[in-house]
């Protein structure tokens, strides 16, 4: 159980890696979330990969794509660094 939790981690971290390669451009995301966007996707991938009967190549692939658009979207949500830094200021012009 705890080495299915390690290599979960470990495969999570190398495929967020990978994720954050792909996407263009700054990512204001941290490496801890990061890596739980890899885990996800690593799962998700595995899940779709198994379901269709496909091997590990393509588990690896769907896990990298499903980690890279989680990547792309947090980074969009996250654009200007507005998580828990006063987002609800007001601005005066």
């Amino acid at each position: 159980m705890l080495t299915t939790i390690l290599w979960s981690i470990l495969v999570g971290a190398v495929i967020g890696a990978l994720a954050r390669v792909i996407v263009p451009g700054r990512n204001p995301i941290g490496v801890v979330l990061t890596v739980l966007v890899g885990i996800a996707g690593s799962l998700l991938g595995g899940v779709i990969a198994e379901a269709l009967g496909a091997g590990t190549m393509v588990a690896l692939l769907f896990a990298v794509i499903i980690a890279a658009l989680g990547v792309a979207l947090l980074t969009a949500a996250n654009r200007g660094g507005r998580w828990g830094r006063g987002s609800t200021r007001s601005r005066t012009f």
